[in-house]
């Protein structure tokens, strides 16, 4: 379905009917197991039990490989099952990766307390400069594991640039696209070799599956990713894959809706005096707002901003919201608020990726944008 744009992929792409019945949407195979034709005899080749594949998991795969332009899409467990999986599929003891210095602080807690303990080493830079990126990069740097959008301080990468120098030094450029999603940016037309994803979070879309997900060209990295999935089990189970399909079929329009809200909301909040920084690559002051223009078709519903009255003021103002939510995650249709410095950063306290602790990030909804705006300003009062 290549030739299709993409809403119609997002509702079409590996979701035929059912031939049996006829039913329009892709059943839930709820089985751990499948019949034999004869001792080896598997259906369909892989369908011989459930932690090796799934037919409703083989849809929502279809599905997001067409999304991001790939030829291959595995579904995980979780998008740190499926970050995991990446690392460990191309990393050995030995190896080198470059991180940026703004990164999920899941993804930087994997590394700096799991990974380095099996012999994994890495470097911390500005993604955002090329030319730190290439000074960073060492003779046994296999990755350069990227998130543009970054979390939680919006920073852009140039995806293209990135991925010409590690090329250049014989390495794999690895994108988080969890918060552009496909429909904003895809890093694998820009030159990425590995795209991953957090399906928790805007392509699930409505706050009630947890998923990931990892799309790439390369057939013998698929099978790589596809032999440790079966070995370790970071499976997602057919409903959980099956609520994920049913949310990207809206994904576009939901998106239109976070962006048009975020851009407002974003104008509020620079406009507040209690407010002494918005990080939103919309914005044209944003450092990145051009590169991000380029890559990404709009900026995404994502922002953070600084307090004036610092952490005691950030922590009153995420205590005082009705309609934004005091809760970790992102991307659902209802707006969150959360404080990364002892909520989802935590764990680079003390590191190179420490965020700053007056920092708010909001995950902006699908509300109606003029009473998100009320609430923000009833919170910083």
């Amino acid at each position: 379905m290549e030739n299709f744009g993409f809403e119609t992929r997002a509702i079409h792409a590996g979701q035929g009917t059912d031939p049996r019945t006829g039913a329009v949407i892709v059943p839930i195979y709820q089985t751990s197991t499948y019949a034999q034709d004869g001792v080896g005899g598997t259906r369909d080749g892989d369908y011989e039990y459930s932690r090796t594949a799934n037919p409703t998991r083989t849809a929502l795969e279809a599905q997001l490989a067409s999304l991001e332009g790939a030829r291959h899409g595995l579904a995980f467990a979780s998008g740190m099952a499926a970050s995991d999986s990446v690392l460990r599929s191309v990393l050995r003891p030995g190896d080198h990766l470059v991180l940026g210095n703004d990164a999920y602080g899941g993804t930087f807690r994997l590394i700096d307390k799991v990974l380095t303990g099996w012999g994994i080493g890495y470097t911390v830079t500005d993604l955002s400069e090329v030319a730190s990126v290439r000074a960073a990069i060492r003779p046994e740097t296999k990755l350069i594991w990227c998130e543009s959008p970054s979390n939680p301080l919006l920073g852009i990468a140039d995806i293209a640039a990135l991925a010409e120098a590690a090329h250049d030094a014989g390495a794999r450029l690895v994108v988080d696209n969890t918060f552009a999603t496909p429909y904003l940016q895809n890093p694998l037309a820009l030159g990425a070799d590995i795209v991953v994803h957090s399906t928790t979070k805007y392509l699930g879309g409505h706050s009630d599956v947890v998923g990931g997900a990892v799309l790439t060209n390369e057939d013998e990295l698929r099978e790589q990713l596809f032999f440790l999935r079966n070995a370790s089990g970071a499976v997602p189970g057919p409903f959980d894959a099956w609520l994920t399909l049913r949310g990207v079929k809206t994904l576009a329009v939901r998106m239109e809706r976070h962006c048009d809200n975020a851009e407002l909301v974003a104008e509020a909040l620079a406009a507040h005096p209690k407010v002494t920084k918005v990080y939103y690559p919309g914005l044209a002051e944003h450092p990145g707002h051009e590169v991000a223009a380029k890559q990404m078709s709009r900026f995404g519903g994502m922002i953070s901003f600084r307090h004036a009255d610092g952490e005691s003021g950030a922590l009153a103002a995420a205590a005082r919201t009705s309609l934004f939510t005091l809760a970790e995650s992102l991307g659902g249709i209802e707006s969150l608020i959360e404080h990364p410095g002892r909520m989802t950063h935590a764990s680079t306290s003390g590191s190179l990726l420490e965020v700053p602790d007056d920092l708010l990030r909001l995950s902006v909804g699908i509300e109606d944008a003029s009473d998100l705006i009320t609430d923000l300003r009833h919170a910083l009062k």
